[in-house]
């Protein structure tokens, strides 16, 4: 059991770990640790875009066609928020708010993801929300990635309406935890593995992998969500060079801005496995800046309390040169054939006929035990269950509105029968 003084830097960490990259760059540019390397001070100066509604102290221009992402048609006549009863907030990002909702006519649980237009324009994220949006399209119901039931629009706000996964987010669990044995490390380690192949497999590359991002079910075993920072059309030898990701996990490339490939999530592969089995990340330093350094220069130090191919595994996928990572061959293929997963029986995994090594204990959706009351105790905006009948579109609205053609989605018509 660990003491109140002890608790106490690690919920610090916890906090800053939530903190969006735009964010993590304003704080550390004014950080006076002196960094070692060009390349942080490069990131430390890279400038931040204007906000919109700040430009020269008046309003934006509403955006140009070329600014705008038009996918078709922008209406579900299938879906609006008076369709929900919201129950409870679940959890929070930089551009709203998930919330428990069932539906009135299905009765269904889902998580409902709501997003503020107007943050996202100030931003300029309408590119990485529209990519979640396609990426959830292409998940095919594979086992460990959260699905999307359907999403729409309301003249100010997007809604996601995805799979309710209430057994906890495995940042949770590590932080009651602290550290997990290898073999609970090795299943989580394997199913987020088999997540990652699959949406290689569709030329994506994840890039923003993080126990935040990986969520239990109710049985225990991993869902992963969030794909806002999702690449698309990544062929096996493409490149990208987006700076994107969170700190803790960047790999050395995307910090050298040099074009990087999908081994990026091979490398965050290693850094999660390494945080579960020692309960932090891999380069980590409370000074910001600092562990920039240490993920450039410092060598891999594994401590001697794991198992030979736990540490062959982990020097394999933190191998700085992405030519030399453990995947860079071979993708996927390479990760589930090191001996580190030979108990794992692949057909088994995928059909989740393994035993997970962990059980949430949930007693029913509305069991929200593994949620933060941070956010489940707060109240539940009225605007958010309201359709958009009468609301007065003022011209920011109408600019929110048009910049984001093509985002609803409505499945088949069966499956609302």
């Amino acid at each position: 059991m660990r003491t109140k003084s002890e608790k106490s830097p690690l919920k610090a960490f916890m906090k800053q770990r939530r903190m969006g990259l735009n964010d993590f760059i304003q704080k550390i540019s004014t950080n006076n640790y002196n960094c070692k390397q060009n390349e942080v001070q490069s990131i430390l100066n890279i400038s931040q875009p204007q906000e919109p509604e700040l430009l020269n102290g008046n309003p934006s221009p509403p955006p140009s066609p070329s600014q705008q992402i038009n996918l078709g048609p922008s209406s579900n006549p299938h879906a609006k928020p008076s369709d929900f009863q919201f129950l409870k907030i679940i959890g929070k990002g930089s551009f709203g708010k998930v919330l428990l909702a069932r539906h009135k006519v299905d009765e269904k649980f889902y998580a409902v993801k709501v997003l503020q237009k107007k943050a996202i324009l100030k931003k300029k994220e309408e590119k990485h929300i529209m990519s979640e949006r396609n990426v959830l399209l292409k998940n095919v119901k594979h086992p460990f990635l959260v699905g999307l039931h359907f999403s729409f629009q309301t003249a100010s706000r997007l809604y996601f309406i995805l799979d309710y996964i209430n057994g906890g987010e495995l940042f949770y669990h590590l932080q009651r935890e602290r550290c997990f044995l290898e073999p609970r490390a090795r299943f989580y380690a394997a199913e987020i593995a088999s997540a990652l192949g699959y949406l290689h497999s569709l030329n994506i590359v994840y890039r923003d992998l993080k126990p935040e991002n990986i969520l239990l079910d109710s049985q225990g075993h991993i869902v992963l969500t969030d794909f806002g920072l999702c690449k698309e059309n990544i062929e096996p030898n493409g490149t990208t060079s987006t700076f994107c990701g969170t700190p803790e996990y960047l790999a050395p490339e995307v910090i050298h801005k040099q074009p990087y490939d999908r081994t990026v999530d091979w490398w965050c592969l290693g850094a999660v496995l390494y945080e579960m089995l020692y309960g932090l990340p891999p380069f980590y330093s409370r000074n910001t800046a600092e562990m920039y350094d240490n993920i450039l220069k410092k060598p891999l130090q594994l401590k001697p309390n794991i198992t030979n191919s736990a540490r062959n595994l982990l020097e394999g996928l933190l191998q700085k040169d992405r030519t030399k990572r453990l995947g860079a061959k071979n993708d996927f293929m390479e990760i589930k054939n090191h001996i580190f997963f030979s108990p794992i029986n692949w057909d088994d995994l995928i059909n989740k006929k393994i035993t997970p090594p962990f059980n949430p204990n949930v007693s029913g959706p509305s069991d929200l035990q593994h949620f933060d009351p941070e956010f489940t105790e707060e109240p539940i905006p009225n605007s958010i269950g309201q359709s958009p009948d009468g609301i007065l579109i003022t011209a920011s609205i109408k600019e929110a509105a048009d910049a984001f053609m093509g985002f609803s989605y409505a499945p088949p018509m069966e499956s609302f029968l």
